[in-house]
């Protein structure tokens, strides 16, 4: 059975928030790891809201896993937070959507 957007955009947040876990040491990035996050977050959660229902491609859902598991690879917190942008996007750019 094909995922569905609300579910793959469900897995991206929860890969977005280990990002957000990996960059939490760098205490002087606090304010700017929390507002991609928010930010990306929200703009992933309307397209959710929109779309949540809709089946994913066979193609689209390995795009967005094989991003995730890419994600979930980063250790380093500075890379951690080039990521947090990243990584909605290019689940954006699978989804069809404009980022």
């Amino acid at each position: 059975m094909p995922a569905t957007v609300s579910a793959l955009v469900a897995r991206t947040i929860a890969a977005q928030e280990g990002l957000v876990a990996v960059a939490d040491p760098l205490v002087e990035e606090w304010q700017y790891v929390a507002d991609l996050g928010a930010a990306w977050g929200a703009r992933l959660r309307r397209v959710a809201d929109e779309r949540g229902g809709e089946d994913a491609t066979a193609e689209v859902e390995r795009a967005v896993e094989r991003v995730i598991e890419e994600a979930e690879l980063v250790t380093d917190p500075h890379r951690a937070i080039d990521w947090l942008s990243t990584l909605p996007q290019i689940v954006l750019v699978a989804l069809g959507e404009r980022t």
